[in-house]
């Protein structure tokens, strides 16, 4: 181990949401995946430029043959990359780069529908990242055609693994408990979890704030822009009694809340490492920084039922995202109204439409029960 450090000073390790092991560059604020095979030629390749102060393209372009996997990658990128936000496209890269450190050097016009099966079948203990290299390749396979390489998409009518259609996993109660349970107030791992689970406030936002988004008892920021939302959505919410006193616990003078032990801010991508950690510690497999988002919104969606005020605190844009929350979490409580709003045993109830006609009230030109003819 010590040889590794020795060799590439500037190389970190960490798992991934699958734990497995990876590697990536960080010096003076560049971070560049190194990919997950210590010292492979790619491994080298890419330190070196990142060393160098450039950060790789991640699809070798300066020496790619064309017609292989890498030139459609480099392409794809150049296509791709500017039209959708940051997160996305480090997205879209985590997917294709292992594909491309695998078959990078393999001509497109060579891929067949058995060698698509191959890579599904490689990634079946990972469902949802299989679906998502599917998706990936398939587009890139269309691109293909649209550059004449291919005239077919052999991913096209390959089946998807079934998976949760709800996505990531949102935390029920019984896991937020767990989690306080593992970690206490005072702890960077309560700290975190407590901001997250009462702003609603995804990584790249949760990073940022600090007490200058504290005004007058509230916590007042702007989400993260996004092509979709160039503007970004402001956010205003009172700040919980829970939150005040676990925020009471900051380093008096942070810049951010969230603040490393070295008093430096956080990245999105490094507090959700640290949060992959802190669930695996309290035994929570299937939480992430992400399911406190949800969480919150099932919450209000539970006790509130109105798609409004769930949209206030999470800052969705689309009414029919925060919609799902209502239609999903609310149904309890719509059902035990609608229980109880029921008549009791025999009672007939006046209101209630479409009774039987032998039921029903007989108007005034009816006969009576004790009417003879």
């Amino acid at each position: 181990m010590t040889k590794k450090v020795d060799r590439f000073p500037y190389a970190k390790s960490y798992l991934d949401r699958h734990g497995k092991r990876r590697w990536r560059f960080r010096r003076k604020g560049l971070t560049v995946e190194l990919g997950s095979e210590w010292g492979s030629e790619e491994f080298q390749r890419r330190y070196a430029e990142a060393e160098n102060g450039k950060k790789s393209e991640g699809a070798g372009a300066s020496r790619t043959m064309p017609g292989t996997f890498n030139d459609l990658a480099v392409k794809f990128y150049k296509l791709h990359l500017p039209t959708v936000g940051d997160s996305t496209a480090a997205d879209y890269r985590s997917v294709i780069e292992p594909l491309r450190m695998r078959h990078g050097k393999k001509r497109v016009s060579h891929l067949r529908r058995r060698h698509v099966m191959e890579i599904k079948a490689e990634m079946a203990e990972t469902p949802q990242q299989a679906n998502k290299t599917l998706k990936r390749l398939s587009q890139m396979m269309d691109l293909a055609i649209e550059l004449e390489w291919r005239t077919d998409n052999p991913v096209k009518g390959v089946k998807r693994y079934p998976t949760n259609p709800d996505g990531l996993h949102s935390w029920d109660e019984g896991e937020i408990t767990r989690f306080y349970e593992v970690h206490e107030i005072g702890t960077p791992a309560h700290l975190c979890m407590t901001l997250m689970l009462y702003t609603g406030a995804a990584k790249c936002d949760a990073v940022r704030m600090g007490k200058g988004h504290v005004r007058d008892g509230r916590i007042v920021y702007r989400r993260r822009k996004t092509k979709k939302n160039p503007d970004g959505f402001e956010v205003n919410i009172p700040i919980h009694s829970y939150l005040a006193a676990t925020l009471s616990h900051v380093r008096p003078g942070a810049f951010t809340f969230l603040e490393t032990a070295t008093g430096s801010a956080r990245t999105a991508a490094g507090l959700g490492s640290s949060m992959r950690n802190w669930c695996n510690k309290a035994g929570l497999p299937n939480c992430s920084s992400h399911g406190l988002r949800k969480a919150i919104c099932r919450r209000i969606a539970e006790i509130e039922g109105d798609v409004f005020k769930v949209m206030a605190v999470s800052g969705h844009h689309d009414l029919k995202e925060a919609q799902k929350y209502i239609e999903k979490y609310n149904r309890k409580a719509k059902a035990d109204s609608a229980i109880e709003s029921l008549p009791s045993g025999g009672k007939r109830e006046e209101g209630l439409a479409n009774q039987p006609e032998r039921f029903a009230k007989k108007s005034g030109n009816s006969m009576n029960i004790g009417d003879k003819k």
